[in-house]
């Protein structure tokens, strides 16, 4: 192994070998605590630790990384206290993630790290949302992204790199390719002869390096970064390495043979460095012993202080309350949470409501991105954001590739630097391949670490259009699942309008239904001033004594309509707007008002959120039903194509059936 100094002062190399020695002597100390069972879990770096710790040194402090579960040398290069280290590895709630992650599945805003899940590609694509802020801001800054050899397979690397090309951005794309995957060896992993001939393909340049010569990584990357930062492009960077422990302890390394660790044994990034630096004199034997009774020493007291931390006591309450950041107070004192539709208000339709809120939030929040395939000069596949690009420029309105899971990444990396961004998902079925980004990381960021998701996501849906199985699909109920989205599904032009509004101001990921079959068959008032209409509040339609319908999107005509022409039975109407969170006082008054309940969506039966709410009303108003809750909602079958087929698959074919065998209770 040749070591190249370079420019590096003696007490720069020597910096640089305290950095690569921390986290080797933790790693040795996690696994005698791992075997006495004071930490549950570990996924060993040892033999890797130069192209983390290299990397690190080599860009600013104020720069994102998007780190994995191997690279520990990021963490301690970024000066986190070990004490606090050893708490979160320990589940602790004075930890990074207050006990809710395990190992390095938390970040830190304040170090620039973003942690990551367990799906391992995601990672990359939020450094294009990183970069993408940095080159909105003009800022002199790269990203940087770790994956393994096994990541480069997932179509997340394929998307990121893909974006960051298209887009120009200065992101670094490290593969730390470490022969294995798990126990999956490369050759079963990937046929090209070097992962980073795969940078051509993309349009990028890339370097294959030796990951294990921590001069060579460091060097490589600080030119990198200037290379990105002058041509404003990414750089894919493939670093040759070994781990020398399993994928984690458990899994142990039987699949592995022997000769790999002698051979790779030889080439330990410590041990060549160490010896390189006795050989140059740059420090003795008797230096690297102080500085390894120091660190040791440093460990040592720092795991004392990890482990005086208090018992975690469980907080139901707290649990519950950092699933959501809260909206600052500046945002909910500008705005108004209702209007009352007067004279004044001209008509608009559905359609319209949309494009006005954003139009009005372009206005309003200058750090607000629209993201979208075919979203700039088309105008969208339904003309919504036609026109915006030419006020507002190509850098805000911005044609995306064909990479779902990609934007939703980028939107949230724009996020960690403090913008909004809205993503229009072409057609709500289309966010089956956004899908891990959506459900595991922008749902699940700010109660894990605190970090929010400054993210709206438009979803056109549903059917009566007949554009059959893969456009047409009510998939609502999915996101309502899980904790951490928003949810919300506007029927009028005047919450199209304001609940739009609402989401764009909300820190947190929402998931905007906007039914295309409404976009230019309904009209009604929608007020000229910027005003919101407050998520999580359930909007009355209609009063009435008979039968009370708890509806939303479509429905709620289905349901004016049949109220319109059955003015014999008095229909009490009641438009959820918002599924996640519900207005379950709203519900409640709805069961009182008449004693019979009729759940109606356009989703199919089973796993329709109308289950959900029928199990919450017979817990809680049981004492004020005259009749069973029923459920009226779309067959349980893929929605066709041909109109027919798609009328008797819709719920409203149902619902007279429906009302009239609850009437008869």
């Amino acid at each position: 192994m040749q070591f190249d100094r370079k420019e590096l002062s003696n007490d720069s190399l020597v910096s640089i070998y305290k950095s690569l020695l921390l986290p080797r002597m933790i790693e040795e100390k996690m696994l005698v605590l791992l075997r006495q069972g004071k930490i549950s879990k570990w996924f060993s770096g040892i033999g890797q630790e130069a192209i983390a710790v290299g990397a690190t040194m080599a860009l600013r402090p104020d720069e994102w990384i998007m780190p994995l579960h191997r690279n520990l040398g990021v963490f301690t290069s970024r000066n986190m206290p070990l004490s606090k280290l050893f708490m979160q590895w320990q589940g602790n709630k004075e930890g990074y993630s207050k006990g809710r992650e395990r190992s390095f599945h938390f970040g830190s805003k304040e170090h620039h790290i973003c942690g990551m899940i367990s799906h391992l590609g995601p990672q990359l694509a939020i450094a294009d949302g990183v970069a993408l802020a940095y080159k909105l801001k003009k800022e002199n800054k790269v990203s940087l992204a770790f994956t393994g050899d096994g990541g480069t397979s997932e179509g997340d690397f394929h998307e990121a790199l893909n974006t960051a090309a298209v887009w120009d951005l200065p992101v670094i794309f490290i593969i730390e390719n470490n022969g294995y995957g798990l126990s999956t060896p490369v050759n079963e992993q990937y046929r090209c002869g070097s992962l980073v001939d795969k940078a051509k393909g993309y349009g990028m340049e890339g370097v294959r390096i030796d990951g294990n010569n921590i001069l060579e990584v460091y060097d490589t990357i600080k030119g990198v970064r200037e290379y990105c930062i002058k041509n404003q492009k990414p750089y894919l960077i493939e670093c040759m390495t070994f781990r020398m422990r399993g994928h984690e302890e458990a899994s142990g390394t039987k699949y592995v043979p022997k000769e790999l660790f002698e051979e790779w044994g030889a080439r330990d990034p410590l041990k060549n460095y160490e010896r390189w630096l006795i050989e140059e004199k740059v420090i003795n034997e008797i230096n690297i012993a102080e500085l390894r009774n120091e660190t040791k020493d440093h460990i040592e007291a720092e795991l004392k202080l990890g482990s005086n931390a208090k018992p975690l006591v469980v907080d139901t309450e707290e649990e519950l309350g950092d699933i959501y950041a809260g909206l600052s107070p500046s945002a909910k004192g500008e705005l108004f949470a209702d209007v009352t539709p007067g004279i004044h208000h001209p008509e608009k339709r559905f359609v319209d409501g949309i494009k006005e809120a954003l139009h009005q939030s372009m206005q309003k929040h200058p750090n607000l991105i629209l993201m979208g395939q075919d979203i700039a000069a088309y105008g969208g596949a339904f003309k919504i954001t036609e026109g915006f690009v030419n006020e507002f420029g190509k850098e805000r309105v911005r044609n995306t590739p064909l990479c779902e899971s990609a934007i939703v990444g980028a939107a949230l990396g724009l996020s960690l630097e403090g913008y909004k961004s809205m993503m229009e998902m072409q057609f709500a079925d289309f966010a089956t391949v956004g899908f891990n980004q959506i459900i595991n990381n922008l749902a699940k960021i700010h109660y894990r670490w605190g970090q929010n998701a400054d993210v709206v996501i438009r979803m056109p849906t549903g059917g009566g259009v007949g554009a059959g199985p893969f456009h047409s699909q009510s998939n609502e109920a999915w996101f309502v699942h899980t904790p951490g989205l928003k949810v919300v599904y506007p029927s009028t032009p005047m919450d199209a309008k304001g609940l739009l509004i609402a989401a764009i101001n909300d820190p947190n990921p929402v998931l905007y239904f906007e039914h295309k079959a409404l976009y230019r068959s309904i009209s009604g008032l929608v007020p000229e001033e910027y005003y919101e209409i407050e998520i999580g509040k359930a909007r009355l339609v209609s009063d009435g004594d008979d039968i009370s319908i708890v509806t939303y999107g479509a429905g709620v005509h289905w349901a004016m309509d049949y109220a319109k022409n059955h003015p014999d039975i008095s229909l009490y109407i009641l438009d959820l707007r918002s599924l996640l969170p519900l207005d379950y006082d709203a519900i409640r008054a709805a069961v009182a008002a008449t004693g019979k309940v009729l759940l109606l969506h356009e989703d199919t039966l089973t796993g329709g959120i109308g289950g959900d709410i029928a199990a919450w009303i017979a817990e809680h108003c049981f004492d004020l039903l005259d009749g069973p809750v029923m459920r009226c909602a779309s067959l349980d079958s893929p929605i066709p194509f041909n109109l027919e087929l798609e009328k008797n698959f819709m719920a409203y074919s149902r619902l007279g059936e429906m009302i009239d065998k609850l009437m008869s209770y």
